[in-house]
């Protein structure tokens, strides 16, 4: 039975893929297929096993798994709609894909003007998710955001900065003091205002500032993709993205204010980030501001 019902959501999912993606496929949607594309489409990444929270994973996707009051990849989703991303899709995978589109639906109640869905078929890495969003993405600047990630701010400064860069790409981040921390984050070493190098998991980390899981690209992120090669872990690894950028001079960066955390790092951080966001609220604007009452009344 358990193999039927998981069959049964991955046929689903499948269904809805196929007729988001073909050629020929049906107006179903006629207010959302109609939208104008947007300056920047939206890419959340919602797969992996999610090892790292395990025995909680045993039984969903870590994505879907609560903080405070709702399933933790909404966040993520309003993040880049309340920054003004409205085409937006969603890449997952494994045993429990279906469950996204039975959470998200076309995504209007969300604020979504038009949501899509990718599945990845094995595990692959960041960077290997994100290929498969190249059809949707069609040449726009695209902004990736890993639906782990919370932001007590809101994101849009950086979206709009992205929004005024005439090429190349941007990686948002988050000031740790915690050296103890970071040696388990990319972190980026820095001159002034020039990105040098991104380095994953530092024993001697070059700067306080860790690298979120906000990333902009512009189209040739697409060209650079098919030549990545695998890391040891045989994962395509995103920082070799960011990498790239960074050695063609062609990375810039935001810094964001107030609280990020990455609850998909640890049982402890996933505790700490839903305690956060149950007391303080999150993707806040600027202090008086639509959003950040919002933000007040959602605590």
């Amino acid at each position: 039975m358990r193999d039927l019902v998981l069959a049964l959501d991955h046929l689903r999912l499948v269904l809805h893929l196929a007729l988001h993606d073909s050629p020929h496929a049906p107006d179903v949607h006629p207010q959302t297929d109609r939208v104008a594309s947007s300056a920047v489409k939206g890419v959340i990444l919602a797969g992996g096993k999610g090892t790292r929270l395990y025995p909680l994973t045993r039984i969903t996707n870590k994505h879907l798994l609560p903080l405070f009051d709702r399933p933790m990849v909404t966040y993520a989703v309003e993040a880049l709609v309340r920054a003004g991303v409205s085409e937006l899709m969603l890449v997952t995978g494994g045993t429990h894909a279906g469950e996204f589109f039975r959470l998200l639906g076309n995504g209007h109640d969300y604020g979504i003007e038009r949501l899509l869905y990718a599945y990845q078929e094995e595990e692959g890495g960041i960077a290997d998710a994100l290929g498969l969003a190249e059809r949707f993405v069609d040449g726009d600047p695209v902004a990736v955001m890993l639906a782990d990630n919370v932001f007590e701010r809101s994101v849009r400064p950086a979206v709009e900065n992205f929004e005024r860069q005439t090429a190349g790409a941007r990686i948002v981040l988050a000031r740790e003091e915690d050296p103890a921390h970071l040696v388990h984050l990319g972190v980026a070493e820095l001159d002034g205002d020039r990105v040098l190098r991104i380095v994953e998991k530092p024993e001697t980390p070059p700067s306080p500032f860790a690298v979120t899981g906000l990333y902009f690209y512009d189209s040739a992120v697409w060209e650079f993709l098919p030549t990545l090669e695998p890391s040891a872990r045989g994962e395509l690894e995103i920082t070799d993205v960011n990498n790239w950028y960074v050695e063609q001079g062609a990375m810039e960066y935001d810094v964001v204010e107030g609280f990020w955390g990455d609850a998909g790092e640890s049982i402890d951080a996933y505790y700490q980030v839903n305690d956060f966001v149950r007391a303080n609220g999150v993707n806040k604007g600027p202090p008086g501001s639509a959003t950040a009452l919002s933000g007040e009344l959602n605590k």
